[in-house]
């Protein structure tokens, strides 16, 4: 089940937080619960995503995007992920959900997030997204327009950059 409580709460905390800039980290404070956690009762591999759905979304609430994107009628997509997993998060354990935008292309944006526990990086996802409308991809130009960043000037990190070119060759 979609954690909509969590969900009701970071929309809340997240609006009359303070504002960010496109390139401030998103922290939020998070604790596993009971639904999030799988047989052995640690936080499930699949609630890792769903969980860092809520910190793109902090990240939009405060930096303004997503007054933009409900004023507009865009939609968020996530069309691409990559995660990797390192440590377990159990049972009531508290951590950190960490996401920052990593960069962009002409076509996507990219968030870098991760979960720590006691400064140590439990699991990390390079999440490649975009705003769609009824015509399709919104330019990312026009994204930051939009929300009032002329253009981002940062070059995409090789990293990502390597993933992306990565994903291109992937079949189907």
């Amino acid at each position: 089940m979609y954690p909509y409580f969590r969900l009701i709460k970071t929309v809340l905390r997240s609006s009359f937080g303070e504002k960010m800039a496109i390139s401030d980290e998103s922290v939020l404070e998070m604790r596993v619960m009971p639904g999030d956690v799988d047989f052995y009762p640690e936080c499930n591999n699949g609630r890792h995503l769903t969980l860092m759905d809520l910190g793109r979304i902090d990240l939009a609430i405060r930096t303004g995007l997503m007054k933009t994107v409900m004023k507009k009628g865009w939609g968020l997509m996530v069309a691409g992920a990559s995660v990797r997993y390192r440590y377990r998060l159990r049972l009531f354990d508290k951590y950190k959900l960490r996401t920052q935008f990593a960069g962009s292309d002409d076509r996507w944006m990219y968030f870098h997030q991760w979960t720590e526990r006691d400064g140590t990086v439990c699991s990390s996802a390079l999440i490649r997204g975009a705003l769609t409308s009824r015509s399709g991809l919104v330019p990312v130009k026009e994204v930051f327009a939009a929300i009032g960043i002329p253009a981002w000037d940062k070059e995409l990190p090789e990293w990502v950059r390597a993933w992306a070119e990565a994903e291109q060759l992937r079949p189907g």
